[in-house]
């Protein structure tokens, strides 16, 4: 990391004491899992879930025995897949009774120039990141609206591409431009029943699977576009997502919030 000194990791404040939440794409070393541990430091109990069976085994157990197990469950799920979205919403009761938070951070990516780009390609990135999206929102809000009282809020991982343009990313770009009018929208129609829908736009959060999905001339590149002159750390994504998902953002609705000067 270059740049400015390395950032402080904030102890939590309380800010989800007694919040219930599931979290997709969780499963360790990304924002998803950072979010989980962000969530539980902060008060809350998790469902956290990932495709990734092994990993998310792994990492739930991890958790749980920092944080205790009755706090943390663990449920893979493939958002592509409406039966497994349905079971990981069903266990969010199950588990915990209640469900208060869920953050859509499922998404995949990919690099393509757009004339060779194929219609698997074109169809997975929207599948995950677009679909799945949407069919967790749609689950989350249908609970969220029967409670009536239970100020849900839904917190949609978006990205800065979905509002600049990069080569070799029009799926990727597409999907998350999607997934930013989907929470415009969704928050629209569930304010009626009391319950916030924003989503936050990351442009470069460093974790392993990036590093190993992207070359190394890309990140440096996309490293000095950065005000800071370095990545962003996942837990300082995790911590816009925890100031939406707390009551410090009560009036907050159909907003993406961009962690990142690359906004525009």
């Amino acid at each position: 990391m270059t740049g400015v000194e390395s950032p402080v990791y904030e102890p939590g404040h309380g800010l989800l004491k007694g919040r219930t939440a599931v979290i997709t794409a969780a499963a360790g070393a990304g924002i998803g899992g950072a979010t989980a541990r962000r969530f539980l430091e902060e008060g809350a109990r998790v469902l956290i879930s990932d495709a990734h069976a092994r990993r998310l085994k792994e990492y739930g157990a991890e958790l749980a025995g920092e944080f205790g197990p009755e706090r943390v469950a663990a449920l893979p799920c493939d958002v592509t897949d409406e039966a497994q979205v349905q079971a990981l919403f069903d266990a969010a009761l199950r588990e915990h009774g209640r469900l208060d938070v869920v953050v859509n951070n499922a998404g995949l990516g990919g690099t393509s120039a757009l004339v060779d780009m194929t219609d698997e390609q074109w169809t997975r990135v929207l599948g995950v990141t677009l679909n799945g999206t949407f069919r967790c929102t749609r689950a989350a809000l249908r609970l969220m609206r029967d409670a009536r009282d239970s100020g849900g809020v839904i917190v949609n991982n978006a990205s800065v591409v979905g509002w600049r343009a990069q080569a070799g990313q029009a799926h990727y770009a597409a999907a998350k431009a999607g997934v930013m009018a989907l929470t415009r929208c969704a928050a629209l129609e569930a304010a009626e029943y009391g319950v916030r829908v924003n989503a936050v736009a990351p442009s470069l959060a460093m974790h392993p699977h990036l590093v190993k999905v992207t070359s190394a001339e890309l990140l440096e590149e996309l490293t000095a576009r950065e005000a800071f002159g370095r990545y962003a750390e996942p837990w300082e994504v995790a911590n816009v997502i925890v100031f939406l998902a707390s009551g410090y953002s009560s009036y907050m609705t159909g907003e993406v919030v961009a962690v990142s000067s690359q906004h525009a």
